[in-house]
């Protein structure tokens, strides 16, 4: 088995608590003596996050390129667990063997540098991943995406399977060069002379970071990192030699109190409204670095991941409560997708002539919309497979076939340590947020069938107490009802006293205020 990529997702609004979320690890661990080692693509969290979790239970080699094993390597340092793993670079159209596998590097460009894409050449043909890609003509770094390679295999093999990005699978049209955006953020460092610039983008984004760099040194402004994953990432990439910027224009952050604001520029994590990013500390008023008020400009140069907004609107909201200008994605072009729009995706498909064609990475609806593109280029539809988490795809003589929810291939989620939180845990939290608790407290003597003292109602989240004792008092006598009853049917255990209490509080509540909180019966025999 080779593992590629290992990521992880940031929870949705509904899950409530949650700090990350982790695929189900089962199916790698109950075969953790065939594991050769993990390809990590790129260097985002959705492909590589995963990994400090991983290396707990098992050890295995990580291949990828320097800058990616980098932004990797971070993580899993964090975690303690660099003595569980070897980073091994590889390299632009570098074709290597791990264990039985040959695996081909392809260069694809991304919104974080040197992506892969990776075809494995197997006896049943040529098995080709796109990583996350897009065509971009003139990438910042001049690295393009190698579609002379995809089609040589192509043409000297033949590519049996393709399994392409479907991100943007909906969107009509080319997906923007990164460096437009350049232009974009020249044009405001221009627009705003005189004034305090804080930018935001992706941490990992070297080629956005190096264009705010290049629009500030234009303007004769120093460059200051804000947030330790962009202060380690630029690190990272100025060692590499993937990011351009003199020493003298680079300060700390700590350092930059005294200048003219007009000669600065900050450059910030926070772009998608983390709680606690650097970004969000500012729009509160909390960040021990900088103040925001008039005269500030914010340009956030990237688009919410859905699901994100709320958090980013909260954050744009209180940075205009401060007084600054916020620029953002909805009006000024300041982001460029790293994803291929339907035109790139149809040119790739048109390149590699798939005999069979799995759509992967996206929404389900992206990958239905991806399945149809498929199916425009002339690929046959019995050929063109929509595939979920948990389906293993077998490839034989006679073709590819799919077997439905052959893997387990559910969520884990994080809540400050891994996997202490089930979907039960959080079914729990929801109705506790929507609709609140109420706890019945009676004392009971299950020889006399006797009530010794309540029953008590305590509420949180279903009715103020002080403004509701007549409403509690009537849920008692209920109660109190239900438990002469269990004591009549000689139900004296204590889990069916529960089941009384919580039937009788339940129906109360609901016929009283249609409402479904969490019940929570205490019975306690004297």
């Amino acid at each position: 088995m080779l593992l590629l990529d290992c990521g992880l997702m940031f929870p949705n609004l509904d899950m409530l608590g949650i700090d990350l979320v982790l695929p189900d690890f089962s199916y790698i661990l109950d075969n953790r003596d065939r594991i050769e080692g993990c390809i990590a693509t790129h260097g985002h969290e959705d492909h590589v996050g995963g990994l400090a979790f991983l290396l707990r239970d098992l050890s295995f080699p990580i291949f990828g390129s320097p800058l990616t094993l980098g932004l990797a390597r971070n993580r899993i340092e964090e975690a303690g667990l660099l003595d569980r793993t070897e980073f091994v670079p590889v390299h632009d159209r570098e074709r290597r063997s791990i264990g039985p596998f040959d695996v081909e590097f392809i260069p694809v460009t991304h919104s974080v540098p040197h992506g892969f894409a990776t075809a494995f050449h197997t006896p049943q043909g040529v098995i080709l991943h796109s990583g996350d890609w897009k065509l971009d003509l003139t990438p910042v770094d001049g690295r393009l995406t190698d579609l002379a390679r995809m089609g040589s295999i192509a043409d000297q093999h033949g590519i049996r399977l393709l399994l392409s990005d479907s991100t943007n699978a909906d969107e009509k049209g080319h997906a923007a060069s990164e460096r437009a955006v350049g232009a974009v953020l020249y044009d405001l460092f221009h627009q705003y002379e005189g004034k305090r610039i804080i930018t935001t983008c992706f941490a990992s984004h070297i080629h956005r970071v190096q264009q705010i760099a290049d629009a500030a040194l234009a303007f004769g402004r120093i460059v200051a990192t804000m947030g330790l994953s962009m202060k380690k990432n630029v690190r990272i990439a100025r060692e590499m030699g993937l990011l351009q910027i003199p020493d003298y224009a680079l300060r700390d952050i700590s350092e930059i109190g005294g200048l003219d604001p007009g000669k600065v520029c900050v450059i910030s994590t926070g772009s998608q409204g983390e709680p606690m990013s650097a970004l969000a500390l500012l729009a509160a008023s909390d960040n021990k670095f900088l103040q925001v008020g008039q005269g500030d400009v914010v340009i956030m140069s990237s688009h919410p991941i859905p699901g994100n907004e709320a958090n980013v609107s909260k954050v744009i909201d209180g940075l205009v409560r401060l007084g600054a200008e916020v620029v953002h994605s909805g009006i000024s072009d300041v982001h460029a997708t790293g994803h291929a729009k339907q035109e790139e995706l149809k040119t790739l498909l048109s390149v590699t002539q798939p005999e069979w064609f799995v759509p992967v990475h996206g929404e389900y609806r992206h990958l239905v919309a991806h399945a149809k593109l498929g199916r425009q280029v002339g690929i046959p539809s019995e050929r063109v497979l929509v595939c979920e988490d948990g389906d293993q795809l077998l490839i034989d003589d006679d073709g590819v076939t799919v077997v439905r929810k052959a893997v387990p291939a559910g969520y884990l989620y994080v809540d400050g340590i891994v996997g202490d939180v089930g979907s039960g845990v959080l079914r729990d939290r929801r109705v506790l947020a929507e609709e609140g608790v109420v706890v019945v407290v009676v004392a009971v003597d299950v020889t006399s069938g006797a009530i010794i003292t309540g029953p008590e109602i305590i509420t949180r989240g279903w009715v103020y107490a002080p403004e509701a004792e007549d409403l509690l008092d009537q849920c008692a006598e209920r109660v109190r009802e239900a438990v002469k009853e269990a004591f009549a049917h000689e139900a004296t255990d204590i889990e069916s006293l529960q089941r009384y209490v919580r039937r009788a509080a339940g129906r109360f509540v609901n016929e009283q205020t249609r409402r479904r909180p969490m019940i929570v019966p205490v019975v306690m025999e004297a």
